[in-house]
């Protein structure tokens, strides 16, 4: 668990640290670098779901994980969640139900928040969170100083679901093969692509809703290799 203690640290310290530095950022180069980053995301995204062996997976998982995720309607709990802490600690204004669920999609949602609460779990190796938690400290910054506070507690989330990988790892030991993990990848590599367009506002992706193609894509994979 060190490893998400301190990736969940690092958001709060860089969420915090962006929110202080808000007045002093001018709104230009706020802009421009939320464009920055938000190509970063998309290039980030493509290049995960470039690491497919059957595209065909990852295609069912989302059609599949995007029709559970709907039926559930994740999106619409996690912005319910957010919009309760807004009504203790947010004035309101709406600014932190999007600036959580942002964050919390871009933190959570990856190829290292897996991999790395995975080898955290099973060897006692945090080194992929660490460099995580450096990156993820970084884009703090920017969120916190453009889309406002709710950025720090999008630390919450990450730990819970990084925590709950690292805890759960031993029981997927025999199941992580190199292919499952490949599509697994390439899955999340299409919802981090979802997230870099809604970033640069080309779409709106309720890419929520199709966080359990992360779950189907495991299975459908599984299935493949029989």
């Amino acid at each position: 668990m060190t490893g998400t203690i301190v990736n969940a640290a690092a958001i709060v310290v860089g969420g915090l640290l962006g929110v202080f530095l808000r007045r002093g950022i001018p709104e230009p180069v706020k802009k421009t670098v939320m464009q920055g980053l938000g190509l970063s995301v998309l290039l980030i995204g493509a290049k995960m779901a470039l690491k497919t062996e059957n595209v065909i997976l990852p295609v069912i998982s989302l059609v599949a994980g995007g029709a559970l995720g709907q039926a559930v309607d994740i999106e619409k709990r996690l912005s319910a969640l957010a919009c309760r802490l807004e009504a203790g600690f947010g004035g309101g204004d709406g600014r932190l139900s999007g600036a959580f669920i942002t964050a919390s999609l871009v933190y959570c949602v990856g190829a290292m928040a897996i991999v790395g609460s995975i080898e955290d779990g099973l060897n006692g190796n945090p080194s992929i969170l660490f460099a995580k938690s450096a990156l993820d400290g970084v884009a703090s910054v920017i969120f916190g100083s453009t889309l406002g506070p709710g950025v720090v507690f999008s630390a919450l989330p990450v730990f819970l679901y990084q925590g709950a990988i690292t805890l759960l790892a031993g029981t997927l030991k025999d199941f992580l093969a190199g292919e499952v993990m490949s599509e697994l990848t390439a899955t999340g590599g299409l919802l981090i692509l979802g997230i870099g367009i809604n970033i640069l506002g080309l779409r709106e992706i309720k890419v929520g809703n199709l966080l359990p193609a992360l779950a189907v894509v495991m299975v459908v994979s599984l299935v493949a290799r029989m």
